[in-house]
């Protein structure tokens, strides 16, 4: 449930997963961490097949693409790939001084409190009051796909969000809040989708040593109801009333870990 809630909405689902595996004590010794840490990848699984039905359509566009049958699809594709390579290299490249340095409560902690007073900025004075209103997400530039993964690159560090990233990307590069937010949930189906092989390739043996097969299930299914849920909920909203919320949600879950910290509960 976490998992599905977090990987959509601006707040960091990985953040999240990390403070919650912290106080279940699913991470008392290397191996636990290790198997917990593959496990929480592995049930994106469930958050990829909803927004995959949610955006179905979106999904058949790029498929026809693909077959030549769909020149607007075909060049979503490539403008999604485009913004997807920045941050894949970056992982790939600097993976191990990201978890050595950065995969820690108190990282996190810092990432939630800069994120939030990040949006707070921008909810004050967004920048999609300037977009150019006519911009769809067909006919986005190969210039405004790199600007978008960029800012994804800064997603690496657990406790930005990966869609707060994304969205925020959006807006700088021109799009209005809509667009960015639909670009950023199709953009995660590549970034979380080869994570998520990845992860399952290296690590699948151990996650089901630990756990069978039953739990992982479970937990999929969970993060694919949940995410189906946030993602409608999350649409509505931001086309309501913005991101300012989660800014201050962030900053009150900063100070939240920062006592948990202090008193010793999780560290």
């Amino acid at each position: 449930i976490i998992e599905g809630i977090g990987e959509y909405l601006p707040v960091s689902s990985t953040g999240h997963l990390l403070v919650a595996q912290n106080l279940m004590g699913l991470t008392k010794t290397d191996a636990a961490k290790s198997a917990a840490d593959a496990y929480a990848i592995i049930i994106q699984i469930g958050a990829i097949l909803a927004v995959t039905g949610i955006y179905r359509n979106r999904i058949k566009q790029m498929i026809m693409g693909l077959s030549g049958r769909d020149p607007a699809g075909l060049k979503l594709i490539s403008r999604l790939i485009i913004a997807f390579i920045p941050a894949a290299l970056m992982g790939l490249l600097f993976s191990n001084m990201i978890k050595q340095l950065l995969f820690g409560l108190l990282p996190i902690s810092i990432a939630w409190l800069i994120g939030g007073l990040v949006i707070i900025i921008f909810a004050a004075s967004p920048p999609s009051k300037h977009s150019n209103m006519s911009i769809s997400i067909d006919s986005m530039t190969m210039k405004q796909a790199l600007i978008i993964g960029l800012f994804q690159i800064i997603a690496l560090w657990p406790g930005v969000s990966r869609s707060l990233a994304t969205i925020l990307g959006g807006l700088v590069a021109g799009l209005t809040l809509p667009l960015a937010v639909e670009f950023s949930f199709l953009l995660g189906l590549i970034t979380l989708g080869a994570a998520t092989c990845y992860e399952m390739l290296k690590s699948g043996g151990e996650v089901i040593f630990s756990y069978g097969w039953f739990l992982p299930a479970i937990g999929i299914i969970s993060s694919f109801v949940s995410a189906w849920i946030a993602v409608k909920w999350l649409v509505t909203y931001l086309t309501q009333h913005g991101l300012a919320l989660f800014g201050y949600y962030r900053i009150i879950l900063a100070a939240a870990t920062g006592v948990l910290i202090l008193l010793g509960i999780a560290g």
